[in-house]
């Protein structure tokens, strides 16, 4: 897709966002709204993949540990073919497998989540695996700010840069707000860069809602060799709706038929 095409397409995921939440009266606006671009990118730009195909062998894969964000996740996917947008209208329903944190169920998922902090863990197994079978693919993962206060992240992050695994790409929505609050009032994250470059990792930071600049960003890890890439892109919680951005009281609530109605028109005007 090109650019013209994606920042149009961001749109009209945050809209489909808003309306799946609606619909199923709870989930997790803020951070599936920071991360559009970063979803968008990816599987517009970015990625080889089969939808149609999901299990393909040399498929990227897109590992998402801050897997509560489904729906940016599933909009996703359903966009890009993985399985029909009429499925969006299930979601956290009895019954649907699109269920409240990303599980393996859903075409084109390859991690589930529940406790968050893991995914890097596993995204390196992934990429130590390609590796030892001869295998180019590369894999991604999706973090969110708040889980990089845990332990078990940075342990995954000297496993990566001791194994120079350059297939991997951990991208991190650096919306710098998490459930309780602003993220270093809780636990101080910076300077995140430099622990990042620390820990022998090529470091790249971005406006992670420019089309461009993820972009260029994704091409600098396809040129990097020798050690993993971290993509820090700064993104605001809740982008696009002014009475959600950097509010945590919108962690796991969904807006209702009146603030969703608010919600559009501010994307539409926006537009």
């Amino acid at each position: 897709m090109d650019i013209k095409s994606l920042k149009k397409k961001a749109v009209d995921f945050r809209r489909q966002i808003l309306e799946t939440l609606e619909a199923a009266g709870s989930g997790h606006p803020g951070g599936s709204l920071s991360a559009v671009e970063i979803f968008l990118v990816l599987y517009g730009c970015q990625l080889k993949h089969r939808p149609a195909d999901p299990c393909w062998d040399d498929r990227d894969r897109v590992i998402v540990s801050k897997g509560h964000v489904t729906p940016v996740v599933y909009v996703t996917l359903a966009n890009f073919g993985y399985f029909s947008k009429e499925e969006l209208k299930t979601f956290r329903k009895f019954g649907s497998r699109l269920q409240g944190h990303v599980h393996t169920k859903v075409p084109g998922v390859e991690f589930n989540t529940g406790s968050l902090g893991h995914g890097l863990s596993f995204a390196n197994g992934v990429a130590l695996g390609a590796k030892m079978r001869g295998k180019n693919f590369k894999v991604y993962c999706v973090m969110g700010d708040g889980e990089l206060q845990e332990g078990s992240v940075w342990e995954a992050a000297m496993t990566a840069a001791h194994h120079k695994l350059d297939n991997v790409c951990a991208v991190v929505d650096y919306n710098k707000v998490q459930e309780n609050g602003p993220t270093n009032e809780i636990k101080n994250l910076e300077p995140l860069a430099q622990k990042w470059s620390a820990f022998g990792w090529h470091v790249l930071e971005v406006d992670g809602h420019s089309i461009e600049a993820l972009k260029a960003a994704f091409d600098d890890f396809n040129a990097v060799r020798g050690r993993p890439t971290v993509i820090i892109a700064n993104t605001f919680k809740g982008r696009g709706i002014s009475f959600m951005e950097g509010k945590c009281a919108w962690h796991g609530k969904a807006p209702n038929k009146e603030q969703l109605a608010m919600a559009l028109r501010e994307l539409i005007d926006g537009d």
